[in-house]
């Protein structure tokens, strides 16, 4: 799949760590000129150092509004176009409802869903005006599944998939497809909440993937011919038990 991203720009929510920086990578593999956006401003630079001028660090706290509207701005004072842009970027709590923090709880909805809402709202208006564009956002099968032990974390990417179907239905006409990654067990930061047993039973069992897995399939969505949306792409550990 060499070159088959030559002349787009892309933008990766979330780049700096886990599924981000994979799709980020196999973007700039793959021809694109990509923006790396995370709020880790340092570690953003020491992953786009050396990448060439294809690779752009864009500092972005995602959950303050002020600071993403700054986003669109920069990545076209950069590049002069977006064709691309993953919405990933996302956080994990699990656990008994009972035993919460609902605090902890907003701040991860904050970032699941609402900053979601905000950066595809804000790319959106420059794709419309050029007919053209991809969006695609980082859910998860916990977005089709009601997963019992993260009934929060599953609340989010519920929500995340109404929103990716029903946004997808109003800018079809426009030439903007917007379509779902789904993955099951990914083996990044996001699993530190689960219970030391599970991650090593899941490990053991074969039952997490890689984040260069989850690439490689958005790899897939994004070269279909234009006429072709994957409207969700579900990509599981062939031993996960769901």
């Amino acid at each position: 799949m060499t070159d088959i991203l030559t002349g787009k720009v892309a933008a990766v929510t979330g780049a700096a760590s886990g599924i981000g920086l994979d799709c980020a990578r196999a973007m700039l593999e793959a021809g694109a000129r990509v923006v790396f956006v995370d709020m880790a401003e340092e570690r953003l630079r020491d992953i786009t150092h050396g990448l060439g001028p294809n690779a752009f660090p864009l500092a972005v706290n995602l959950t303050d509004p002020a600071s993403v509207a700054t986003m669109m701005p920069q990545i076209l004072a950069q590049f002069g176009q977006l064709d691309i842009f993953h919405a990933n970027a996302g956080s994990y709590i699990g656990g008994k409802i009972v035993e919460g923090d609902p605090d902890a709880w907003d701040r991860m909805l904050a970032l699941n869903v609402n900053a979601v809402f905000r950066t595809v709202h804000a790319v959106l208006p420059h794709m419309i005006g050029r007919q053209q564009g991809d969006i695609i956002v980082t859910s998860s099968v916990a977005g089709v599944i009601p997963v019992v032990w993260e009934p929060i974390y599953t609340a989010s990417k519920h929500a995340v998939q109404a929103f990716v179907h029903t946004v997808r239905r109003q800018v079809s006409k426009h030439g903007v497809r917007v379509g779902a990654v789904l993955p099951g067990p990914v083996v990044t930061a996001l699993l530190k909440d689960w219970p030391q047993a599970k991650m090593d039973e899941a490990l053991a069992a074969g039952s997490l993937m890689e984040p260069k897995e989850v690439a490689a399939g958005i790899l897939f969505m994004l070269s279909r011919p234009r006429n072709v949306t994957i409207r969700d792409l579900v990509i599981l550990p062939t031993n996960l038990d769901l």
